[in-house]
């Protein structure tokens, strides 16, 4: 079966397409940058130089210093489909981020996002 079109997708691509929506919002890039690093475990550097090398989101993903445990809580529908359903690894990832950009453009408190109470 072929991959889906994401995986070889920049991730510098999307990444503009998550800050324009959280900004239309009234959130920030840096609350993007927060919820990309609590999932993944990227700092700022290590996100930066993932943007400007062009990653594919399958690389940016499989090469993540660390993923959270606790993104397993992240519940709920993306694009019609429930995240926690979602099978293949890469796939549940990518979706997972678009749930918790989703939830900062909702205007949802950062501690909630981030699985903290």
């Amino acid at each position: 079966m072929a991959k889906h079109r994401i995986y070889t997708t920049s991730f510098a691509s999307i990444y503009p397409l998550y800050v324009r929506k959280a900004e239309k919002k009234g959130r920030s890039q840096a609350e993007v940058d927060q919820v990309i690093s609590w999932l993944t475990g990227y700092d700022p550097d290590e996100l930066k130089a993932r943007l400007d090398a062009q990653v594919d989101c399958e690389t940016f993903f499989a090469s993540a210093p660390k993923l959270n445990p606790s993104r397993s809580l992240i519940k709920g529908v993306v694009c019609g489909v429930r995240v926690e359903e979602i099978e293949e690894p890469t796939m549940r990832e990518i979706r997972y981020l678009d749930k918790l950009v989703d939830e900062l453009a909702r205007g949802k408190p950062m501690d909630r996002i981030l699985r903290k109470n």
